[in-house]
């Protein structure tokens, strides 16, 4: 039974850790020091930063993502 808990807790780390890179690097160089803080204190299940990436995430000046 603890096998299990130990699977899920590498696959949910698998699915949010590069979620949470991501939008962390893009808020970071968008300057949205909010969106930074609440992707970096909040954890659930990287669906703040889903909708950071694909929602709220602006393009730059030039016309191309960051």
């Amino acid at each position: 039974m603890e096998k299990n808990y130990v699977l899920l807790l590498i696959a949910v780390s698998v699915w949010t850790i590069p979620w949470k890179g991501i939008a962390l690097w893009r808020a970071a160089k968008n300057n949205d020091r909010a969106w930074f803080l609440a992707i970096l204190i909040l954890n659930t299940l990287a669906i703040l930063e889903i909708l950071y990436i694909f929602v709220f995430f602006r393009k730059n000046r030039n016309g191309r993502l960051d």
